[in-house]
């Protein structure tokens, strides 16, 4: 798929992907062998239809296509453009056995943006029994699915957003060069036209508890708030200045438009050597935005090797085709400070990899007597986020495990308190976009099946 220029792109936050053409699309779905028993759906979280709609790409019925992928995934253009499909439906793709898998994520966007364009078809609601009034905490992507599959059925929704704008992480944590807002947005509209009530600058836990929620008329309340607590690694001059969370540095840089300051008042300071620590996407996200906001030099700072980073490896070739520059097998241990508190350094030691941890990677092993100074003027600390405690700390009987996250049933998104459901990061920890959807759909089953049968009784 054909990119922005290099060059020009290290310069501005306009999307770096710049998607297929028609006879791009064409010829790719002509790839697809139409398989009786596609294992591509086995690894889709949402259970898309996948042949089915890259058969209608395939004959020219784009906004067909984007019918069928909206049977299952409300948010198909979001998902075209972050989600990781080279680990799931495109992992399993017979063709893959072959040569190159079919390009299931880049046919999903050129689908959802061919609709977005020609004008976007809203489905009836197709009423299934008793219908109920569901309140949703959160309008990131498991609230977005959850809304969107409980409207179709009936129900009446309302979405309660802590933010000015919906779509929670997709909104603030992921640049506008990789997901657009405009993007986002036009997602979030179609859910809203589906039915759903969205109300932003509502911090459930502070305005309304979930039980005052229970008390002015909700059958059932969906939890969905995400993973907004940053982690820190807990070592000296973490509290500098100059030093920030990754979630803190994004969203001024995504949805405060900090990249446009003195227009809007969120500014943002970057130095000329900047470090991220940290492997995943998100640390992919932060060095190319700082990149762009004019830094000289930028370090992604990673503890294990390159065959271990978490981020996406399209996400990591495109920082290395920017210029980041990788320090792998590599970890800080001190920042150090100017006379006027802000970072002016980092203390560093090089790691070895040695048997597997709990998560199945090799261990990294620091290696005595290799320490070695790194001068730095910015930092950002990207090594994952943990559930903001508010809803769990105003919720009684509310079950939780020590890391924060809310305890909630695989297959019904069921709490420990009736009538509570939860999915996404606030259950699995940060994860994907399209996990916290799957983990949704099977919520929103969940809490149709309770309506029915408080309604009913039976």
């Amino acid at each position: 798929m054909a990119k922005q220029d290099i060059l020009d792109r290290i310069h501005n936050f306009y999307e770096v992907a710049l998607g297929y053409t028609e006879e791009q699309a064409i010829l790719e779905a002509t790839r697809c062998l139409q398989c009786p028993n596609p294992r591509c759906v086995q690894g889709c979280p949402v259970g898309i239809d996948i042949p089915a709609f890259i058969k209608e790409i395939k004959e020219g019925n784009y906004s067909a296509a984007a019918s069928k992928l909206k049977e299952k995934n409300s948010l198909p253009a979001v998902c075209g453009r972050v989600c990781p499909q080279e680990n799931q439906c495109q992992e399993l793709c017979v063709i893959g056995k072959m040569g190159d898998p079919i390009s299931i994520g880049r046919l999903e966007r050129f689908a959802a943006d061919y609709e977005r364009k020609a004008g976007v078809t809203i489905p009836e609601k197709q009423p299934d029994g008793a219908t109920g009034k569901v309140a949703i905490v959160g309008s990131g992507p498991a609230g977005l699915t959850v809304a969107a599959d409980l409207v179709k059925q009936g129900h009446e929704v309302v979405m309660f957003e802590s933010l000015h704008y919906a779509g929670g992480v997709l909104m603030y944590g992921i640049p506008e060069f990789r997901l657009p807002k405009e993007i986002v947005q036009a997602e979030v509209e179609y859910i809203k036209n589906l039915g759903v009530d969205v109300k932003t600058n509502y911090t459930i836990g502070r305005i309304f508890t979930i039980d005052e929620l229970f008390a002015d008329g909700y059958d059932a309340v969906f939890i969905g708030s995400g993973a907004g607590l940053p982690n820190f690694m807990g070592i000296e001059g973490e509290n500098l200045g100059g030093v920030y969370a990754a979630n803190e540095f994004l969203i001024r840089v995504n949805l405060m438009k900090g990249y446009l300051f003195p227009e809007y008042d969120t500014p943002i300071r970057i130095g000329k050597n900047v470090a991220v620590i940290g492997g995943g996407n998100v640390a992919m996200d932060a060095a190319r935005c700082s990149l762009r906001l004019g830094a000289e030099k930028v370090y992604i700072v990673y503890r294990r090797a390159r065959e271990q980073l978490p981020a996406r490896e399209e996400e990591s070739e495109n920082a290395e085709e920017e210029g980041i520059i990788f320090r792998l097998l590599t970890n800080p241990i001190k920042f150090t400070g100017d006379e006027s508190g802000w970072v002016n350094g980092m203390e560093c030691i090089k790691m070895e990899l040695g048997e597997p941890d709990a998560s199945g990677r090799r261990r990294p092993v620091p290696i005595e007597g290799s320490n070695f100074m790194m001068d730095v003027d910015t930092v950002v600390i990207a090594i994952g986020q943990t559930p903001n405690p508010l809803i769990q700390r105003t919720t009684d009987g509310l079950e939780t495990t020590k890391w924060g996250t809310i305890v909630a049933d695989e297959e019904t998104g069921a709490t420990s308190k009736e009538g509570v459901y939860a999915g996404g990061d606030v259950v699995s920890g940060a994860a994907t976009v399209i996990s916290a959807m799957g983990a949704a759909r099977k919520a929103a089953q969940g809490i149709h099946g309770y309506i029915q049968k408080k309604k009913t009784g039976q």
